[in-house]
């Protein structure tokens, strides 16, 4: 066992950098122990915006330190002034075969991942025990789903935690999370649906999304008894009784785990009740201290990720809610 929770959490900051200046999109991911998995969608080279000087040095800090990004701004600079127009493309075009590759989105990544657990460890050498294995998917309901919750239910089918929203590096979890992190883990989501299912709504919608994917992830994860008479293999999973209760809310998160989920709404959303409380409590700070900006009518929030009711706080988290 190799990766520990602070080591998943740069190997996360590692696969986001790149597939920002790569273009090399992640649908989902699960970083366990000792291997990880993703689900990729690779562009096609040609849709991808034309990289500028501009665009270049926006994103080079994703990947290098700061003085080699000063080195290449400073040979950008040398190149733009000699006014040799094919030297200063070829800098940029180096950068540029670089993107929408899926080898070299990966060949970074390991190397990086590498590098960082090397310097941890005090090591030196290969880390990864070979190349990476690959399988081309097709953009349909069946193939696509199935290798997304394959990919998402690692962690159950380990026994690391029971319910996939649990695990905290992976697609599906950091997507239910929220804030700004989630944001992406729920874009991946939501296009695969909306490809899966031929239904633009999970692009853009992530409460469909998440309700519609959950009841697959509930489905496709039911525990596989061991019957060694019939030459079968158990399979962790959830009970029959979990999948129908998933199954039953058509896929809503229940409030339990959502208290779970966002926790941070008790910490500081900084008052919590019904829509009439809050806006009572709201009128009267804005009264005696003018707490909040003008435009700002009303105090009651509706929190997010799960059905509340009618319960609403005085703070909008929706960029900052995470797991505590």
């Amino acid at each position: 066992m190799v990766f520990e929770g602070r080591d998943k959490e740069v190997f996360r900051r590692i696969l986001r950098n790149q597939e920002t200046f790569t273009g090399v999109r992640i649908v989902t991911y699960c970083l366990m122990s000792n291997h990880f998995h993703l689900l990729l969608e690779v562009p096609d080279r040609e849709t991808l915006p034309p990289l500028d000087e501009e665009g270049l040095l926006a994103v080079l800090p994703l990947l290098y330190d700061r003085e080699t990004v000063d080195g290449i701004k400073q040979e950008l600079e040398l190149a733009r002034s000699s006014g040799d127009e094919t030297w200063h493309q070829e800098i940029l075009s180096w950068y540029e075969r670089r993107r929408g590759d899926l080898s070299i989105f990966l060949k970074e990544v390991k190397l990086r991942v590498s590098l960082y657990m090397n310097k941890r460890l005090g090591r030196t050498g290969t880390l990864w025990e070979g190349r990476f294995k690959s399988v081309l998917v097709e953009d349909g309901e069946q193939a696509l789903l199935t290798v997304a919750a394959y990919i998402d239910l690692n962690p159950i089918r380990a026994g690391i935690v029971d319910h996939p929203e649990d695990y905290r590096w992976c697609g599906y979890a950091e997507a239910v999370k929220g804030g700004k992190s989630g944001q992406r883990a729920r874009a991946g989501l939501g296009r695969m649906l909306a490809d899966a299912l031929a239904d633009p709504d999970c692009r853009n919608d992530w409460r469909i999304t998440q309700a519609r994917y959950r009841m697959f992830l509930y489905d496709e994860g039911r525990e596989i008894r061991a019957a060694p008479e019939l030459g079968q293999e158990g399979r962790k999973g959830f009970s029959e009784k979990e999948v129908d209760a998933v199954l039953d809310r058509q896929g809503r998160i229940p409030f339990a785990p959502a208290l779970r989920q966002r926790v941070r709404y008790f910490c500081d959303g900084a008052v919590l009740g019904t829509v009439d409380f809050v806006n009572a409590v709201f009128e009267r700070e804005q009264t005696l201290r003018k707490r909040f900006g003008e435009k700002r009518s009303s105090g009651a929030r509706r929190m997010r990720g799960a059905d509340w009711g009618e319960l609403r706080v005085m703070r909008d988290l929706r960029k900052d809610v995470s797991e505590s």
